[in-house]
């Protein structure tokens, strides 16, 4: 079979696609024919050797698929040969084959194309965990997202108004807000143009925000953390400007807030009931028609490193899915 492989760490230009073996499933385990996998933010951080986990070289970037079971490994029961599906690999799906664990792979409903199973795990599931089971969102609330046309971006700004709350999103270019203004935010921030503690002051009436959504960090985060009203929640989702900001502690004391930490890729690992019901109603909210993914380009295997490359550079708007 063919594969995206990172021998060694590097730029997205570094990798290579390579016949090698088709995995074989052990205990607990499926092996999936590829149809579809998206393309994410921790992909660039994973390859250079930034990310949380480290796989053994060489490996294929690519960890959310959507494919039909080949073949499945002892014990596995819930699923079988032929069955449509969606999965959480963390890497592998770069590749026409990739093995997943039983527990963090789901089938597809009826009427989904595999395109869009490819791009719901990573987004919607990081969201959907930020702002439901850390932040506590409620239906009334304002929620300003930072870097709102990217991917999970998008997905919060679609799940803001899913919940019922005011959504205020915050982009670098007109083109990325009017996607914003189409998935559902009410109010918009060009804040390459704009102060942004200024606009979200005089949006609320100098009450502030009761949520932050931030997957971007840099240098707008002391400006969105000081936007946050009383008992107001901070979410640190990630840092796509690539600089980890340092934030005077005094702010959260002074306005009793709360500055919370997002990792969902350890929830789905350490909580995986939670995270299949999270699953569950994020499908719900598909087939009611509130959520739908903004699949902007998709790419082959050979086009992978392009893809990574636009990714790094913040050119995504909604996803990017790779079809082998």
């Amino acid at each position: 079979m063919k594969a995206v492989l990172c021998h060694q760490y590097g730029p997205p230009e570094s990798l290579t696609v390579e016949e090698t073996a088709s995995p074989k499933p052990g205990p607990g385990q499926l092996v999936i024919a590829v149809k579809a996998c998206g393309v994410n933010f921790p992909d660039t951080l994973l390859i250079q050797g930034k990310y949380q986990f480290k796989p053994p070289f060489p490996f294929s970037p690519g960890g959310e698929v959507a494919g039909i079971v080949s073949d499945v490994g002892e014990g596995v029961t819930n699923l079988k040969p032929g069955d449509r599906v969606f999965a959480l690999t963390g890497s592998g799906g770069f590749a026409e084959k990739t093995l997943a664990v039983s527990h963090k792979t789901f089938r597809m409903p009826d009427g989904m194309d595999f395109t869009t199973a490819a791009s719901l795990m990573y987004t919607y599931g990081t969201s959907y965990y930020a702002l439901k089971d850390r932040a506590g969102l409620q239906a009334g609330e304002t929620l300003l997202v930072l870097g709102a046309a990217g991917g999970v971006g998008l997905a919060a700004v679609e799940l803001g108004r899913t919940l019922g709350t005011t959504v205020i999103a915050a982009a670098s270019t007109d083109e990325k807000l009017e996607l914003c203004r189409q998935a559902g935010a009410s109010q918009t921030i060009k804040y390459s143009h704009e102060d942004l503690r200024e606009r979200i002051r005089a949006m609320t009436g100098g009450q502030g925000v009761d949520v932050v959504y931030d997957p971007v960090g840099g240098p707008y985060t002391e400006a969105a953390l000081r936007s946050v009203g009383w008992r107001g929640r901070y979410l640190v989702v990630g840092f796509a400007a690539g600089q980890i900001p340092a934030i005077p502690l005094n702010l959260p004391l002074l306005k009793g807030c709360s500055v919370v930490g997002v990792f969902w890729g350890a929830f789905a690992e350490k909580q995986p009931a939670d995270n299949l019901k999270n699953v569950r109603e994020l499908l719900a909210f598909y087939q009611q028609g509130q959520i739908r993914p903004h699949i902007q380009a998709t790419y082959s295997l050979d086009e992978v490193p392009r893809a990574l490359r636009l990714m790094m550079d913040r050119q995504v708007m909604g996803k990017f899915v790779v079809t082998p």
